[in-house]
């Protein structure tokens, strides 16, 4: 059995918890079989209050072993206490994979595991991570990021990702798949995308206007001439183009060009497929034309994303 433990303070965010925690428990419906056993802990064990006023029943640190321990986030000062950093850091010696949801990384920070690596915390606190721990390599734009034993994700909903990719490397792409079937949530996002997707940069008001988007991203490979969007719009070429700029800030072809760029990335991260195949594949007439795309976009080529996953990946 692989033993999971769950490590909570005052102020813990029940979502940053129930999150990866329900991910996990699907694994008995998804698999036929429950390999994972869970226990919430706590510094000194009883109830513990989260943020919402809501109290969860804890075992204390004491002298248990863990295969995973998760740090759930929550409020900030109340996880740095000496005797929380502390317990970390006991439950981090005896544990083979460590890793936090949301601000859960300012405690394993404390820990000093995270210095020169690689991590990610919500949005609104990756400067504020980066400020107190300056050793860590904080990236603010990654779902959950994976460095040598440790794990680190985004908020909320990227505690479902994270687990999800575990499940994946415990036991198979198809059982993580099957769970999160049945969390009626998409196959985990992989762990660099963006925390903003194109999509919800560019967040229309109108049901027309993301009816236009959806169809983009839909038909990517295709030819997306404003025409043929302001169709799907069921508006004239002129209204839409003027009502797609107010909403979104954006031309339709720039907001194409960021989807396709978008789409691209998550290729690149995924797999070895050539970069000229996924081009094509995503609407790019040329490898050319994606990479002055990518350049305009993240001020880099997509080929020094293949080979960041690369060094990641053999590290």
């Amino acid at each position: 059995m692989h033993r999971v433990g769950f490590f909570v303070c005052s102020g813990y965010d029940i979502l940053d918890l129930a999150g990866p925690l329900s991910t996990f428990n699907q694994v008995a419906i998804a698999a036929g079989q429950m390999p994972y056993t869970f226990q919430v802990l706590s510094q000194s064990g009883g109830p513990v209050v989260g943020n919402s006023g809501l109290p969860i029943e804890t075992k204390s640190v004491g002298a248990g072993t863990f295969d995973t321990i998760i740090f759930v986030g929550g409020d900030i000062d109340p996880m740095q206490t000496s005797e929380n950093i502390a317990a970390a850091r006991k439950l981090c010696s005896r544990t083979s994979r460590v890793a936090s949801v949301c601000t859960g990384a300012f405690l394993l920070a404390e820990t000093g595991l995270l210095d020169d690596l690689r991590a990610t915390t919500h949005w609104r606190y990756t400067a504020q991570l980066q400020s107190r721990f300056p050793r860590t390599k904080v990236e603010g734009n990654s779902i959950y990021i994976v460095d040598r034993n440790i794990w680190t994700s985004a908020g909320i909903a990227a505690g479902i990702d994270l687990a999800l990719a575990m499940i994946e490397k415990d036991m198979s792409a198809e059982i993580a798949r099957a769970v999160a079937k049945l969390l009626v949530v998409p196959y985990r996002r992989p762990g660099g995308q963006s925390q903003f997707s194109a999509m919800s940069l560019m967040d229309p008001e109108s049901d027309r206007i993301r009816i236009a988007l959806n169809f983009a991203r839909e038909h990517l490979a295709e030819a997306l001439p404003v025409e043929r969007l302001a169709d799907a719009a069921r508006l004239s070429p002129r209204q839409f183009g003027r009502a797609f700029r107010r909403e979104t800030g954006e031309t339709p072809a720039r907001a194409v060009e960021r989807l396709r760029v978008e789409a691209a990335r998550l290729r690149l991260q995924d797999g070895s497929e050539p970069i000229e195949q996924i081009a094509i594949a995503v609407g790019f007439t040329d490898p050319e034309r994606m990479r002055r795309a990518f350049i305009k976009l993240y001020g880099h080529p997509p080929q020094s994303i293949r080979r960041e996953n690369r060094l990641i990946g053999n590290r």
